[in-house]
């Protein structure tokens, strides 16, 4: 296996991992992974976490239904927001400059990590 694609793999299976065990979070874990493993440029590595993240969610997903794990009365509302929230992200992340997109993921990254410990 060449290199570079054993990284994308460890990359990949690091991202599955935590968000299988957390239920989500995966892309928290594979921006950093692409850009300082893989060597993918800021943007880049958000917009392909984007579409990493999809089948990962999936797994998890039929996972944590398939076990009884889920809320069947906010799956759609939820749904519509996260869409939204998505077009949104995706928007934004195509005209911010880099380094606002880097300071807003260590912010949101922060926050997490001081509601876990709070």
């Amino acid at each position: 296996m060449k290199k570079k694609s054993f990284k994308s793999v460890t990359a990949g299976l690091l991202t599955g991992a935590v968000n299988g065990l957390f239920g989500g979070g995966g892309g928290m874990v594979a921006v950093p992974l692409l850009k300082n493993m893989c060597g993918y440029e800021e943007k880049r590595a958000h917009a392909t976490t984007i579409l990493l993240i999809l089948p990962v969610c999936a797994a998890s997903a039929v996972t944590y239904i398939v076990n009884g794990y889920f809320s069947a009365e906010i799956i759609i509302p939820a749904a519509i927001g996260s869409v939204a929230g998505g077009l949104l992200g995706a928007v934004l992340l195509n005209k911010l400059p880099e380094f606002i997109v880097n300071i807003v993921f260590i912010v949101a990254m922060l926050a997490a990590g001081i509601r876990m410990i709070i």
